[in-house]
């Protein structure tokens, strides 16, 4: 089954079931997945149990997400020519209109009049006073006229470069003395602050806020002295963002990269979003300028860019946002000085973010390490590190110090290129060691090994997890991390980075599952030996929490074992290829998504081994979703659990995640979602959610 459906697998990772017979009604496109997993984020938006400001958060996340599937997918999908494949182009749009028309009526009915209560009115220049128009041009003269570049198009001024997610005024500007008509355009520059506070005519703790776009609308005629402007339409571009060059064409792989990055600015348009009431005849001469198809346009009713509603976040109206959560220090590094490799010799333990402190215990364990005189090596893999992120600050200070340091960068993570290339520069301006993984893998696995000196001899400390090394994404994404010095384990670490740094055909790794090597084929036999364990009367079970499923082998293996009676749950919580409840394939499959404060973003595995002692079980966490790429096109590593308390603490996981009926979506053999709701009389997770429940525990273990 798998060859044929992996033959329509090409160099982008395109994957399109449906045109094999491979999967007969098993297959979900993982397109149209992907809008389904971004209405239901559009849907926290839409529920009324959510607070207020976090609903509007909930609308801006809903167009960043659009944003990268339009920079990552369109161009992906136009590759195709077939008649499938276009079709699928036009159920993309006819998915997403319903979902823009939704996120309009909730900014428009919703977010407006009910700030209003709350006395902040977000205006439009047509809804001020004359006063209120006066501030504004005032913060335009001052403020924001010298940052902006009036352009016009005619035969002498060429048509202007119009950047990736900018928002643009584009306009009909009349010359009256000499009787020409041309177009201008002038570009809402994305570095200021997109809401403007207006003071005048209010009360006393009232907030007036107006967007970016309508102070610099209301205030055309002072750029343009002279001309008469009509027609005026906001309008937004959307461009592709997959450029790859090949990489045996550059010697220089920094050089290459840096080149992918100017390229993509350059890239084709594939989305042209306009406000609402833009002049027809605006919107067609950018679409033939821009070579779009009339499919290409999107006309919005409120907003052009609801992105900027990340600004209304922070108003100081905390009744109106989610309860401030702090992430907890575990108790045994309770004051932040304990040394945490006594701790982690005192047995394996699990952290679980934002519930337990990043800063407390990843970030802990690397500084400890750089300032620890008996620390040897600390090694790394970095993905996406942030701005100003303290693990590069303590591999440089343990550089300096005389310790051996490797960073393996992935220079290539998608729209963090320049960060990561301006931090390798760093890193090896101290003396450390950075290299770039595997030519043609990025490094997508999430590893931090440290070596010490101790009194009989060499000890190897480890942390592997399933998500980046990213102080400000730890507070906003949950997930797990394992720290062991158990040999078993670190001993693969210690090959793993050996084959990273240096160049070995493969790793020997026993206990870690490493893509795209042995990850693929260990997973399988998991699976195929809860089939055999079916098949022989023992118990069986698959439990798998991950972000997205998609990699043919994997979803044929399931359906394997759901054909043998193998129970199996699934948290997923993005697009999901598999279809369940499918009889005679998929009917002991069962798929939820959680979707609420925070983004799930943990990948736990589940194997009941033979046994109904949940501690007994073998559990895996790691860095990889199964997906095509992860398992195939990427370095990823997935580490076994062995001690009983993180085995523990990750079943307590999996089964608030299971019992959740607040946040949680079930998919149904009709490949639709349908989010639970709570009975009267429930009580925790069935009532409060993952997320509150998981905040709550921890309270529990700090004793607050």
């Amino acid at each position: 089954m798998a060859t044929t459906v992996l033959a329509s697998i090409g160099d982008h990772g395109v994957l399109n079931a449906a045109l094999s017979p491979a999967l007969p009604g098993i297959w979900i496109d993982r397109d149209l997945s992907w809008l389904d997993f971004n209405e239901r984020v559009l849907a926290e938006a839409l529920d009324e149990r959510t607070p207020l400001l976090e609903r509007a958060k909930f609308l801006a996340i809903f167009t960043s997400n659009l944003d990268e599937f339009f920079m990552k997918r369109l161009a992906v999908l136009r590759h195709g020519a077939s008649e499938a494949e276009r079709a699928l182009l036009q159920q993309v749009r006819e998915k997403l209109l319903p979902q823009l028309e939704r996120q309009a009526e909730c900014y428009r009915n919703v977010i407006i009049p009910r700030l209003a209560e709350h006395g902040v009115f977000l205006r439009y220049w047509s809804e001020l006073t004359p006063r209120q128009q006066e501030e504004a041009s005032s913060y335009f003269d001052s403020q924001l006229s010298p940052a902006l570049t009036p352009l016009v198009i005619d035969p002498v001024h060429p048509f202007p470069f119009l950047s990736n997610l900018s928002t643009s005024l584009v306009f009909r500007v009349r010359d009256v003395a000499k009787g020409e008509s041309m177009f201008a355009r002038v570009k809402v520059p994305g570095v200021l602050k997109q809401w403007i506070p207006v003071e005048a005519d209010l009360e006393s703790g009232q907030k007036l806020l107006i967007p970016l776009s309508q102070v610099i609308r209301g205030n055309l005629h002072k750029l343009y002295s002279g001309m008469e402007i009509s027609e005026i339409a906001v309008m937004r571009i959307t461009r592709d963002a997959e450029v790859e060059l090949d990489d045996e064409s550059s010697a220089d792989y920094r050089a290459q990269v840096k080149e992918e990055i100017r390229q993509r600015r350059y890239e084709p348009v594939v989305r042209l979003e306009f406000g609402p009431g833009a002049d027809p005849g605006i919107e067609e001469m950018l679409r033939e300028r821009l070579d779009l198809e009339k499919t290409d346009l999107y006309n919005l009713k409120e907003l052009a860019d609801y992105t900027t509603l990340f600004e209304l976040v922070g108003l100081p109206k905390p009744a109106l946002r989610d309860r401030e959560w702090t992430p907890l220090t575990p108790a045994f590094l309770s004051n932040g000085h304990e040394d945490i490799f006594a701790a982690i010799r005192a047995g394996d333990f699990l952290v679980h973010h934002p519930y337990d402190s990043f800063d407390a215990t990843v970030e802990h364990f690397i500084s400890w390490a750089a300032d620890d005189p008996q620390t040897v090596s600390i090694k790394m893999t970095a993905y996406r590190i942030g701005d100003d992120t303290p693990f590069v600050k303590s591999l440089i200070r343990a550089a300096e110090r005389g310790k051996q340091v490797a960073c393996v960068m992935e220079i290539k993570a998608r729209f963090d290129e320049e960060r990561n290339l301006h931090w390798a520069a760093e890193l090896e301006r101290a003396g450390a060691h950075v290299t770039f993984g595997v030519s043609g893998l990025k490094t997508h696995a999430k590893t931090a090994l440290v070596v010490r000196k101790e009194a009989n001899g060499l000890r190897c400390y480890v942390h592997i997890g399933t998500g980046n090394y990213h102080v400000k994404t730890a507070r906003l994404y949950a997930d797990v991390g394992l720290f062991t010095c158990d040999h078993r384990i670190t001993s693969d670490a210690v090959n793993l980075f050996h084959y990273l740094t240096g160049h070995a055909d493969q790793p020997h790794c026993a206990s870690l599952l490493v893509a795209p090597l042995t990850m693929r084929p260990r997973l399988l036999d998991l699976i195929h030996r809860e089939i055999q364990n079916k098949r022989d009367g023992r118990p069986a079970r698959i439990v798998a929490k991950m972000n997205q499923l998609e990699d043919p082998d994997m979803i044929e293996a399931l359906c394997e074992a759901s054909q043998v009676g193998v129970p199996i749950d699934l948290i997923i919580r993005g697009f999901c290829c598999l279809r369940p409840g499918v009889p005679g394939h998929t009917e002991n499959i069962r798929i939820r998504s959680i979707i609420g404060r925070f983004l799930e973003h943990s990948r736990i595995f589940y194997f009941a081994n033979g046994t109904e002692d949940l501690a007994e079980g073998e559990y895996c966490i790691g860095s990889a979703d199964w997906m095509f790429r992860n398992l195939s096109k990427r370095i990823e590593v997935v580490t076994p659990v062995f001690a009983a308390g993180p085995k523990q603490r990750l079943w307590e996981i999996l089964d608030i995640c299971l019992r959740d009926e607040r946040e949680a979506w079930v998919l149904g053999s009709d490949a639709k979602y349908t989010q639970l709701h709570p009975e009267d009389g429930a009580s925790g997770p069935e009532s409060i959610g993952t997320h509150q429940t998981l905040m709550n525990l921890a309270l529990e273990r700090a004793d607050i």
